[in-house]
């Protein structure tokens, strides 16, 4: 009788193979290039110029690895910290600590996101990332202007708060990517590449989708 794995590769040369498109920057090179087909298909130039900030804190397992508390969200794990562009695609994610203020996570995210896409001149974000502190370090890296897009005073329960909701969208369709449920990863490298890869899943469907419409 054959084993369980019989047909598939032995999990050393799988774990190779993940590990090569992880540390190579190879599952960047291809959401980057995801995007730019999904924004041009939706009728957007290639590469946006305004951009959408949040963060999502997640449990952790037994796995270890770095971890913290989030006394806001009172959840004892990693916080994901992603960018997208107005349309909710992924344009950078970091993973860190939950115990990480969001104001102190975002200048690296920033930064890497600036990296990729120079293009982006206008940042959007929650009242999670006021203050002169991010203000003063996204000028330090000649980053984006940052504008807080702040709930109204009379708003009651779940309201639809403008551009906020399309960042909160996509990590709501991170979510449900079942590797993505909790974070189970003992390093943060393998943690950010999780996301990029449920990112080109989302992207490689929402192009398929849009292409099928256009035949």
């Amino acid at each position: 009788m054959g084993s369980f794995a019989e047909g598939f590769s032995a999990f050393t040369t799988v774990q190779y193979h993940f590990y090569r498109l992880r540390d190579g920057g190879i599952l960047d090179l291809i959401n980057e290039a995801l995007v730019e087909i999904a924004r041009r298909l939706a009728g957007r130039e290639a590469h946006p110029t305004a951009a959408i900030i949040d963060s999502q804190s997640v449990k952790t397992t037994e796995s270890g690895g770095p971890r913290g508390f989030d006394a806001g969200k009172k959840v004892k794990g990693r916080k994901r910290h992603i960018v997208t562009d107005t349309q909710g695609n992924l344009l950078c994610g970091i993973v860190h600590a939950a115990n990480v203020q969001d104001r102190d996570g975002a200048p690296a995210v920033v930064s890497l996101t600036c990296a990729s896409y120079p293009t982006i001149a206008h940042l959007f974000a929650d009242g999670g990332y006021a203050g002169e502190k991010l203000a003063n370090a996204l000028a330090g890296i000649e980053g984006p202007a940052i504008e807080i897009v702040r709930r109204t005073d009379d708003a009651i329960g779940f309201v639809i708060v403008a551009r906020r909701w399309v960042v909160e969208r996509t990590l709501a369709w991170l979510n449900r990517c079942r590797r993505l449920a909790k974070d189970w990863e003992a390093s943060i490298a393998s943690a950010e590449a999780w996301l990029l890869v449920a990112s080109t899943r989302l992207l490689a469907r929402r192009i398929a989708r849009i292409a099928n419409l256009k035949l």
